[in-house]
């Protein structure tokens, strides 16, 4: 009777974890698009991802993270090369998110729920410039066998991770060389 109880034991245990499983983000094929906005108009461009996982349990997510490389920041909105450099080294400077000395930035999943509209109510810890502070969003996730996709749109506040430049935050009479604090990441990954 010990043995068999014992024997349910493990058999139940091993079903437990035959149902988590940990799938590895696609990075080729996963996109992350950043767009920030002014008064006079805004930017937008992409960002690589370096790494990442998402976590289920049977066919839940209940986890993840990713990580960001920062040294691949682009804008897509502007033409002239010459221009496009000097935001994109503008952006990689101490003015906004020190790529010399924080070269990636990472986001991890710490809860996952599944809503009444069929989406995930998402909490996540969001790492930019060696801080991290608390994010929710909306998640959107397609499960099927051997991998899935996650799509979200994630804002967050430049202000939080002490990204000053021209930030109503810190400057006070900006007039319209304000730039915005929210920044939006619309996040696509495919895991497998």
């Amino acid at each position: 009777m010990k043995k068999i109880m014992t024997l349910i034991i493990a058999l139940s245990t091993f079903s437990i974890f035959a149902a988590d499983k940990k799938l590895a983000v696609d990075t080729s094929a996963s996109t992350l698009e950043w767009k920030a906005t002014k008064v006079t108009g805004g930017h937008n461009g992409k960002v690589k991802i370096k790494s990442g996982s998402l976590n289920f349990k049977d066919s839940d997510l209940v986890g993840g993270e990713f990580v960001i490389d920062m040294t691949t920041i682009s804008c897509d909105d502007i033409d002239n090369p010459e221009y496009n450099k000097k935001l994109v080294n503008h952006l990689k400077n101490d003015d906004f998110f020190s790529v010399d000395k924080f070269d990636t930035a990472k986001l991890v999943i710490k809860s996952a729920r599944l809503g009444k509209g069929g989406h995930y109510d998402v909490e996540a810890d969001l790492t930019i410039k060696g801080i991290t502070k608390p994010v929710m969003f909306k998640a959107n996730v397609e499960n099927k066998s051997g991998g899935a996709t996650a799509t979200a749109n994630v804002k967050f506040n430049r202000a939080h991770y002490d990204i000053k430049y021209k930030s109503g935050s810190f400057f006070k009479d900006l007039g319209d060389k304000l730039i915005h604090d929210d920044v939006e990441m619309t996040v696509k990954l495919s895991a497998k």
